[in-house]
């Protein structure tokens, strides 16, 4: 583990605070561990302990409101270090969606502590993220490129840039919304896995076995369970659009409002339970059981139980969610190639799709709807879903 010099007093407590910032590795330039000494070397219990803590913590609670206690008890370079076993042991995961999540948590719990920081300490770490905000009077600016950047994965429709203040370059915003959208920035880069040689993978998955089953126990990856009166659900000839929603959300990537709805009105029509449906979204980031239960339900109990009709072709082709010239981002070769079937003149809606390579629907209606009811503006577990009880959690 290469580390730079040791860091003055000061400025090791914002290190340890923000441990995630470039030169954070000066907190342990006097011990200088290495990968196997963190996992072996008694001296790291500790670390390793806490590490562990905010694995569970992140994994149970991705919002970033469950603290880990033993952090405030520990000093710069055992909370530098527990934060880097955290990250090296969900690096050493099967799949991406534990460390995603656990990427919203540490991200958003480090944005709540800049949140309470003065303007000075918002434009410092701004500048060392490597995104740079300035000050214009009372307001702070991102550059535009910039903002575009942190901006484009976050949902909520106020942060679209045709509701900002451009002028001259700059994209002004509050404190509030600055720090938000760092959280977004730092999300990002801790949602990718640290780059293990295999051995050193293999070595972290037989030393952390126990906390990585764990892990998935937690969040199993979306699996298909018997439906309601159509026998079991058949995810291998579901439509090209539904495997890369799915596959998206089990990766641990964030899922637009449109793609959760349609996944969730999908899944309904097609025979699935609610458990099925709820399970499909488990690795999301911000994935939260009671909120994504609760649209749920809305989406499936419309008009005695029937739901919401699933968004057709051309919906899906207008939010970007079609993917009839194949999923790139699929591990699976005929998933990334395009789909005959996808490309008939007569194909106008998944459900069709799936009835056509051999599915049962368990509530087929598509010669009388064209699939074009209403959409609720948000999906399952998302903050801006419709009728969503108002949450006092810090999101």
């Amino acid at each position: 583990m290469a580390v730079r010099g040791a860091a003055p007093l000061n400025e090791r407590a914002r290190l340890a605070d923000y441990p995630f910032l470039p030169g954070a590795e000066s907190l342990v330039a006097d011990s200088a561990p290495s990968i196997g000494d963190l996992l072996r070397h008694g001296g790291y219990q500790r670390a390793r302990e806490v590490g562990r803590a905010r694995i569970r913590a992140a994994i149970d609670d991705p919002t970033g409101a469950t603290g880990v206690a033993e952090l405030a008890h520990l000093d710069p370079e055992e909370r530098y270090l527990s934060f880097q076993y955290a990250r090296l042991v969900l690096s050493a995961a099967r799949t991406r969606a534990p460390i995603r999540r656990w990427a919203v948590a540490e991200a958003k719990e480090a944005t709540g502590r800049l949140a309470e920081e003065d303007v000075e300490t918002v434009l410092d770490i701004s500048r060392r993220l490597g995104v740079p905000l300035e000050l214009e009077g009372t307001e702070l600016a991102f550059r535009l490129p910039d903002y575009l950047h942190l901006a484009t994965a976050i949902r909520e429709a106020e942060f679209r840039l045709v509701h900002q203040a451009v002028r001259g370059g700059l994209v002004r915003v509050s404190k509030a919304r600055a720090v938000r959208l760092l959280q977004e920035g730092i999300r990002r880069e801790l949602g990718q896995p640290m780059e293990l040689a295999d051995a050193t993978r293999a070595a972290i998955a037989e030393a952390e076995a126990e906390l990585l089953a764990d892990v998935e126990a937690r969040m199993p990856a979306p699996t298909a369970r018997s439906g309601t009166g159509v026998g079991p659900l058949r995810p291998e000839i579901f439509p090209p659009c539904i495997r890369a929603m799915r596959r998206s959300l089990q990766d641990g990537e964030n899922l637009s409002h449109a793609g959760r709805f349609a996944l969730a009105a999908f899944l309904h029509r097609a025979g699935a339970d609610a458990d099925t449906i709820v399970d499909s979204y488990r690795g999301a980031p911000d994935f939260d059981e009671a909120v994504t239960r609760y649209q749920v339900e809305h989406i499936t109990q419309r008009d005695g139980g029937r739901g919401y009709s699933p968004s057709e072709c051309a919906t899906l082709q207008t939010h970007g969610l079609c993917y009839k010239e194949g999923d790139k981002q699929s591990k699976i070769a005929a998933d990334q190639l395009p789909d005959p079937l996808c490309h008939e003149p007569r194909l106008r809606h998944p459900l069709q799709y799936y009835r056509i390579r051999g599915g049962k629907v368990a509530i087929d209606d598509l010669g009388a709807d064209d699939g074009s009811a209403t959409t609720p503006a948000g999906g399952p577990g998302t903050p801006g879903a419709p009728g969503r009880r108002p949450s006092t959690a810090r999101r």
